[in-house]
């Protein structure tokens, strides 16, 4: 079987992990994901390499390293973006009026997904700069929840969904996606929002990119819903965008308190993301009050569940 290795930093590796979100399949030990595409089985090490096997894995593997210059990997995220596509936003958006959307919890093994929304008028931007409002990654749990009661507090319109973890297994169940349940998730966000205001006052929305916006076409058709106009797609948009960056903080606090709760729950604090420490707290829960309570804490199709079992 055809096969290449490449060593690649582990930002670039994050990236890879969500891009191959929706195409996961059971990691072996010492891996951070293994993905299966149509051209080649994508396995990243916790070491930096990333082998790549199947009937195409140079065509895959070109996706992430530039050509004939060794190990340097491309700049590439989750989604191709186009500079001449349909969904990118136009520049001059980012200082006007607009909607931003964003989700939080989704590569987090316990907790639920949670998706928020929020209308920025251009006379807001720079005040919401000047209060520290930015991408919620570079922030701390602390300030983000500091913010986001200013966000609140600052008349701003915006829409807050939980998608917990029991609803979140039976539509797993069902054959949904994450990245259906996401698409689901941003639009009926973006349709509270749009419900609530002029649309003569909207210049346009801007979805946190986590899917081809074909790919999120297709979500919304297969729920017979149509996506809003003057939707625009893009990656790191809360690096740009001060309304996406306020639905950034706006939806990881919403995480964060529903951690709490569930830590409160259950007597144990709850780890974030889904690293070792995530599968020794599975077994710990599983211990004290048996499997079937994962349904009502975690992303039970993680491969976290399986690993959990060494420590039982």
């Amino acid at each position: 079987m055809p096969q290449r290795v490449h060593v690649i930093p582990a930002s670039i590796i994050k990236e890879m992990h969500q891009y191959y979100a929706d195409f996961t399949t059971p990691t072996p030990q010492g891996a951070i994901f293994r993905a299966k595409t149509a051209d080649a089985v994508i396995t990243a090490y916790r070491s930096g390499k990333v082998l790549f096997q199947g009937k195409s894995p140079e065509k895959e593997a070109a996706k992430w390293l530039k050509e004939n210059t060794g190990e340097q990997p491309l700049l590439k995220k989750k989604p191709v973006t186009n500079a001449k596509h349909q969904y990118t936003p136009p520049a001059n958006l980012f200082n006007n009026s607009h909607l931003g959307s964003d989700e939080a919890g989704t590569g987090d093994y316990f907790g639920p997904v949670t998706v928020a929304c929020a209308y920025v008028k251009a006379e807001q931007i720079q005040t919401l700069k000047q209060i520290g409002v930015q991408d919620s990654k570079n922030l701390t749990d602390t300030t983000i929840r500091h913010l986001s009661k200013k966000i609140a507090d600052f008349d701003i319109t915006y829409s807050l969904l939980v998608l917990r973890n029991e609803k979140y297994n039976v539509l797993k169940n069902q054959g949904w996606s994450q990245g259906k349940m996401k698409a689901m998730l941003h639009h009926h966000a973006i349709n509270n929002v749009l419900k609530k205001l002029d649309p003569k006052a909207i210049e346009g929305i801007i979805v946190d990119q986590f899917c081809e916006p074909g790919l999120y076409n297709k979500y919304l058709a297969s729920e017979q819903e149509k996506i809003a106009e003057k939707t625009y797609f893009m990656t790191k948009a809360e690096s740009y965008s001060i309304a996406v960056a306020a639905a950034s903080i706006l939806a990881r606090t919403s995480f964060l308190n529903e951690m709490d709760l569930l830590s409160d729950r259950l007597g144990i604090t709850l780890p974030k993301g889904a690293s070792n420490l995530v599968d020794q707290a599975i077994a710990k829960i599983i211990n004290m009050k048996g499997k079937t309570i994962l349904n009502t804490c975690a992303k039970t199709h993680f491969v976290n569940t399986k690993k959990a079992e060494k420590y039982l």
